[in-house]
C-alpha cells in the first residue's frame, strides 16, 4: 500500500496546555497534544479504506484520520478539544489532505453512520469505557481500536459485543 509521509505541527509542551478550570469542570486534560504510539500503530494497520466513510473518535493529532484520508477514505475526525480540531485542520491543510474535523463528545449520540470507526489510546479513564463501546457500535459495523496497555482496556474489550481479533500489535479489529 505504500508509506504515507506527513509533516505535523505539534504543541511544544503539552503540559503547558493544562487548564485548571477545564480540569475542575470535566477532568479535561490535553491528552490530544501527544503523538501516542497507539495512534501510529493504528495508522500503520489501516486496511484498504478507499471509498469508505470513516470516523475517528478522540482523534487528538489525527494521524489515523490523515492516513485514512490520504488513502482515499471520506474521513470525519472528531475530538472534544477544540484546540485538537484546529491543529488537525492546520495539519490537514499543510499536507494537502481533505477531511472534516469536528468538535464532538462521544458521550453524545450522533445521527450519522459510517463504514468504519477508529479510536486510538482513548481508554485512559474508566468513565470512557461504556460510552466508547456504545458509540462505536452505533456509528459503524466495524471499529479499529489502538490499544496502549491502559488499565481499562480489558473492561472495554468485555463491553463490546461482536467478533474481536488482534489485527496488529496494539490494534484490535471489532465487528459488530
Amino acid at each position: 500500500m505504500g508509506e504515507v509521509e506527513l509533516s505535523l505541527l505539534r504543541p511544544v509542551s503539552p503540559e503547558a496546555l493544562i487548564d485548571e478550570e477545564a480540569f475542575a469542570d470535566d477532568e479535561f486534560l490535553p491528552y490530544w497534544a501527544e503523538l501516542w504510539p497507539a495512534a501510529t500503530a493504528l495508522a500503520s494497520a489501516l486496511p484498504d479504506v478507499a471509498g469508505l466513510r470513516v470516523v475517528e473518535l478522540g482523534c487528538g493529532l489525527g494521524v489515523p484520520s490523515l492516513v485514512a484520508a490520504v488513502r482515499e477514505a471520506d474521513v470525519t475526525a472528531t475530538d472534544w478539544a477544540s484546540e485538537a480540531v484546529e491543529l488537525l485542520r492546520a495539519n490537514a491543510e499543510r499536507n494537502g489532505v481533505a477531511l472534516r474535523c469536528e468538535v464532538r463528545d462521544w458521550r453524545d449520540a450522533w445521527a450519522e453512520r459510517f463504514d468504519l470507526a477508529l479510536a486510538a489510546d482513548v481508554l485512559y479513564e474508566r468513565r470512557n469505557v461504556a460510552p466508547l463501546a456504545v458509540r462505536l457500535h452505533e456509528l459503524a459495523p466495524r471499529a479499529l481500536v489502538g490499544l496502549a496497555g491502559r488499565p481499562y482496556e480489558d473492561a472495554f474489550l468485555r463491553a463490546v459485543s461482536g467478533e474481536t481479533e488482534l489485527l496488529a500489535e496494539r490494534v484490535v479489529d471489532i465487528r459488530f
